[in-house]
């Protein structure tokens, strides 16, 4: 594919931080080919605010009310914003040269989607995974066309001011538009240490099991995920699919022992949600 030349990409990344000192110089470094990067800081006691200002990124503050628009919406609504087209970077998150790459392409032709996927390749205890489970988000996107959902989940602890693990959805006007997907990666640092780990997903597990309890769960853009999402969220074989998935048919066992505990990680965690599930 030939790219049109442009010296910065026309898209805002937007980067929701608190406390993210360890990550955010490294995630910020990696966003240089864009016309615009605003981090959105809750008042992190860290040095998070500087080390983002000291590559160049603007940053805004923000502090919840404890209702809806959470952050990333309440972003989109209220902070001024140079294009329409965003995308959502997580500060552990960094973007390979070959993402950066395919996105400046895309934006060198006609959009034919409302947004695109981006797929996440885990850097897991020092290693980046090749293979097993990959996280998949609605990421870039038109903000005129697509939002974040207004759901039931004000009364569950465990996400607070940001919106939990559910997709953002295509808004009443555009509802005919189309997803696309895009192939490269990005890099997700996801694993610290352990007990970091733990600690993070016994809150979203929580969150998880109470958000099906209430069957608050939001539409999945892409009907074949929301129909799989809705078969297997409180099954009690969710956790063995999820290892088979990660480590057999996603060929995890190829990343050896890191991949087999990885595949295992994620087995663990859904079997916090099914003993939530359980209280």
């Amino acid at each position: 594919m030939v790219c049109a030349i442009m010296s910065k990409i026309p898209v805002s990344v937007l980067v929701v931080t608190k406390n993210e000192q360890d990550h955010i110089a490294r995630c910020l470094k990696a966003l240089s080919d864009f016309d615009e990067v605003i981090v959105i800081d809750s008042y992190s006691d860290d040095n998070t605010v500087e080390l983002a200002q000291a590559v160049g990124a603007i940053v805004k503050n923000f502090k919840w009310n404890d209702s809806y628009p959470k952050k990333r919406q309440w972003c989109l609504d209220n902070i001024e914003i140079k294009h329409d087209w965003v995308f959502w970077v997580d500060a552990d998150e960094v973007l390979t040269s070959d993402l950066i790459e395919e996105i400046r392409c895309l934006f060198g032709n006609k959009q034919q989607c409302a947004g695109y996927f981006v797929k996440g390749k885990y850097i897991w205890q020092e290693k980046c995974l090749e293979h097993g489970l990959m996280n998949n988000k609605l990421a870039l996107f038109d903000r005129r066309k697509i939002e974040f959902p207004v759901i039931d989940d004000l009364d569950i602890k465990g996400m607070g001011e940001i919106e939990g693990h559910y997709q953002p959805i295509l808004k009443s006007a555009y509802s005919s538009e189309k997803i696309g997907q895009l192939t490269a990666v990005l890099f997700h640092y996801a694993y610290d240490d352990e007990s970091q780990w733990l600690a993070r997903h016994k809150r979203y597990a929580h969150w998880e099991a109470q958000m099906s309890f209430n069957e608050a769960w939001p539409k999945d853009p892409v009907a074949w995920r929301d129909a799989i999402k809705k078969l297997t969220r409180t099954s009690i074989f969710r956790p063995y699919m999820m290892f088979i998935y990660s480590y057999i048919i996603r060929l995890g066992f190829l990343d050896g022992n890191k991949g087999y505990k990885f595949a295992l990680s994620r087995k663990k965690y859904c079997e916090m949600v099914l003993k939530e599930l359980r209280k």
